[in-house]
């Protein structure tokens, strides 16, 4: 079978970095507010500390990359996931990133190459994906095309995550950004054990963490958080961190 970019998402486990984590540093009891429709996006009732911990580091991503891109996008996620979604008619947000503009631009002058943009990737009720890159900087839609490679059971997984998805990715990232402040980078539709779950990165610019918070998107609940030490060398200490 053949497997999409949103589809490789739509995994059936959490990120290793999160399983591998031997203390759930966040538990929280249910929103009962955090679902499709509702005026306030999900809170948590806190179990314990449901701060991310410093102390439980490990290296992700590049620093002098997320140094170069944070400051430079004006555009921040939930824009660009508006305008990825308003560019599919019947869409729903499934995956948005902040990452450097390569190519492939269908406005002119398009944007240098580097520069930073949102790539989001959309589906329609159907479990069709649609991949839309919306400029960091101007926020125009630079390229938007549906993805080529999904078949039929592709199709069906995220149309099936999708209809079990109770929680927005909005009403997700506020409930994480009120455990940790920062700029959100990364927001996408995981699966753990079969039930839909928002995984969220914030960065902390004061000292260039990125918490990853992964969220119920059935009841809003806080699963867990894990904040994270990112690479001065491109992940090249990754081994060297206990």
């Amino acid at each position: 079978m053949n497997v999409s970019p949103s589809a490789r998402r739509l995994r059936v486990a959490l990120p290793t970095c999160l399983l591998a984590c031997t203390a759930l540093l966040v538990t929280a009891c249910s929103a009962d507010e955090g679902t499709k429709g509702s005026a306030a996006a999900p809170t948590a009732t806190d179990g314990g500390n449901s701060s991310p911990s410093p102390a439980d580091t490990e290296d992700t991503g590049d620093l002098a990359e997320l140094k170069a891109l944070i400051p430079a996008a004006k555009i921040t996620w939930d824009k660009a996931a508006d305008t990825a979604v308003g560019e599919v008619s019947g869409s729903e947000l499934v995956e948005i990133d902040l990452s450097r503009f390569q190519r492939g631009s269908t406005v002119s002058p398009a944007p240098s190459p580097g520069s930073p943009e949102w790539a989001a990737e959309v589906a329609t009720k159907d479990g069709t994906v649609h991949r839309v890159l919306v400029d960091a900087v101007s926020g125009k839609v630079l390229q938007s095309e549906p993805e080529t490679d999904q078949d039929a059971d592709d199709k069906s997984a995220v149309a099936d995550m999708l209809g079990k998805a109770e929680v927005t990715a909005e009403q997700a990232v506020k409930t994480a950004t009120g455990k940790q402040q920062g700029t959100v980078t990364d927001v996408h539709l995981d699966s753990d054990d079969n039930a839909p779950v928002w995984s969220v990165d914030i960065v902390d610019q004061n000292d260039w963490t990125v918490a990853n918070v992964a969220i119920d998107a059935t009841n809003g609940k806080v699963l867990r958080a894990q904040v994270h030490q990112v690479d001065k060398d491109n992940d090249d200490n990754q081994d060297d961190q206990g």
